[in-house]
C-alpha cells in the first residue's frame, strides 16, 4: 500500500519524474530502475512519475512500461506513491495505458495533453476525463503547452474539477499568476512540473513538486518543503537559492533526459546513460560543465561522501 492520502496533498509533497535507465545497446535496465527509485526514496521523494517525457515514455513500449511500474512498486511502494504516465495523442492508447499501468500496481496516473494533435478544449476535456474514467486511479492533469501543443483553459480545468478522479495538476505552463486562479477556483492540487517555479508556485497555494532535478537534490527540495509549509519563507528561499545550479544544469537547454542520465552516471547512480532515439546521449564534451553544475550545488560531495 502507498503512504496514506490527503485530499490536499493527494501524491506528497516531493516528486521525481524518474528516467528510465538503460542498457548500452538500448534495453531497459530493471535492476538499474529499482536502485535509483530506491535511492530517490531514501533521499526523500514521497512519489515517482515514471513512464513521463523524462523517462522516454515515448519510446519505451507497453509491456516495458508495464514491467518498470511492476517493479517500482514493489520496491518502494510501501514508502512512495508510484504514478504511471498514461499519456498519448491518441485516446484509446492511452486508455489502455492507463488500464496496464493499473493492473501493474500504480498508485495515480498522469495524463498529457494530446500533443502534435492540438485538439479543441472539448476534446481536450472528453481526451482526459476518457482516461480518467478508466480506472479507480486518482490523475494528475499535465498541462505543458510547450510540448503539447495546447493548454488547458481555465474553463476546461473547471470542468475537469468536477470528474471525482481527477484531483491535482502538474503544471509546467509557465504562467504562475493563471495558475494561482485556477487553484482558487477548482481547489486542484498543483505540483510544479517547472523546477525554476517551485518557490513561485508554493507561494500562490501549489503543494508541491514532479521535479527533474530531484534525481540529485532531492533533499533541498524536500527542504523547500518543510520549510515553506512551518511558515519559514527564509530557509525555503535558500534551499530553492542552493538547488538552483542543479536546476539550471538538468533543464537549462530543454534535454532533461539525456542531462539527467550523464548526472545520474556521474554520480555512480546508474551504470549508463544510454537513452534511445531520437534522444541521444548527453556528448563527452559537455560532461565537465556538467560536473561543475552538480559541484557547485553541493551534490558531487554529498554523494561522495
Amino acid at each position: 500500500m502507498p503512504p496514506a492520502s490527503t485530499a490536499a496533498r493527494p501524491f506528497g509533497s516531493v516528486l521525481t519524474a524518474m528516467v528510465t535507465p538503460m542498457t548500452p545497446d538500448g534495453d531497459v535496465d530493471l535492476a538499474a530502475a529499482v536502485a535509483l527509485a530506491t535511492h530517490l526514496v531514501d533521499a526523500g521523494n514521497d512519489g515517482l512519475v515514471l513512464n513521463g517525457t523524462t523517462g522516454e515514455a515515448p519510446t519505451t513500449h507497453a509491456p516495458e512500461k508495464a514491467e518498470l511500474v511492476a517493479v517500482v512498486v514493489e520496491a518502494v511502494g510501501d514508502r512512495a506513491f508510484v504514478v504511471a504516465g498514461a499519456g498519448s495523442n491518441d485516446t484509446a492508447h492511452a486508455v489502455r495505458m492507463a488500464e496496464q499501468a493499473a493492473e501493474a500496481g500504480a498508485h495515480g496516473l498522469l495524463v498529457v495533453s494530446p500533443y502534435y494533435s492540438r485538439p479543441s478544449q472539448t476534446g481536450l476535456a472528453m481526451h482526459i476525463e476518457t482516461v480518467a474514467s478508466s480506472t479507480d486511479l486518482p490523475v494528475l492533469v499535465y498541462d505543458i503547452p510547450g510540448r503539447a501543443g495546447v493548454r488547458v483553459a481555465p474553463a476546461t480545468f473547471a470542468r475537469l474539477a468536477e470528474h471525482p478522479r481527477i484531483v491535482g495538476v502538474k503544471d509546467a505552463a509557465g504562467d504562475v499568476y493563471g495558475s494561482a486562479k485556477v487553484m482558487r477556483d477548482t481547489g486542484l492540487a498543483y505540483y510544479a512540473g517547472d523546477d525554476s517555479l517551485y518557490l513561485a508556485l508554493l507561494a500562490c497555494g501549489a503543494v508541491g513538486i514532479v521535479s527533474v532535478a530531484g534525481h540529485v537534490v532531492t533533499p533541498l527540495l524536500a527542504s523547500v518543503a518543510r520549510a515553506w509549509q512551518a511558515g519559514d519563507t527564509a530557509g525555503a528561499l535558500a534551499a530553492f537559492r542552493a538547488a538552483a545550479p542543479a536546476i539550471d544544469a538538468l533543464n537549462g537547454a530543454g534535454q532533461q533526459a539525456p542531462t539527467t542520465k550523464a548526472a545520474l552516471e556521474l554520480l555512480g547512480l546508474i551504470p549508463s546513460r544510454a537513452t534511445r532515439l531520437p534522444i541521444t546521449p548527453l556528448p563527452d564534451e559537455e560532461l565537465p560543465a556538467l560536473r561543475a553544475a552538480l559541484a557547485a550545488a553541493g551534490v558531487i560531495d554529498v554523494v561522495a561522501g
